[in-house]
């Protein structure tokens, strides 16, 4: 599993997984969707929107854990 960093771009972290978009969205960044903010790092965007990045960073690398969990369950079911 890819390990999302505060360094990477908007558009290389929802790329990961279908999940980040609705997630970022939920916590604040509704403009996920604009191009601009596509060529943003993930701290840019952050603080632009006054949201603590290592805080960010760590719940989405526990989103894309928890699917992967869930997808290697279904498949070992």
């Amino acid at each position: 599993m890819e390990e999302i960093t505060k360094d990477m771009k908007i558009s290389e972290i929802l790329a990961l997984n279908e999940l980040i978009a609705p997630f970022l969205m939920q916590n604040g960044m509704g403009c996920v969707s604009c191009a601009a903010s596509q060529a943003e790092s993930l701290e840019e965007a952050c603080e632009a929107h006054g949201i603590d990045v290592d805080d960010l960073t760590e719940d989405l690398n526990d989103v894309l854990r928890e699917y992967m969990e869930m997808q290697e369950a279904s498949r070992n079911a």
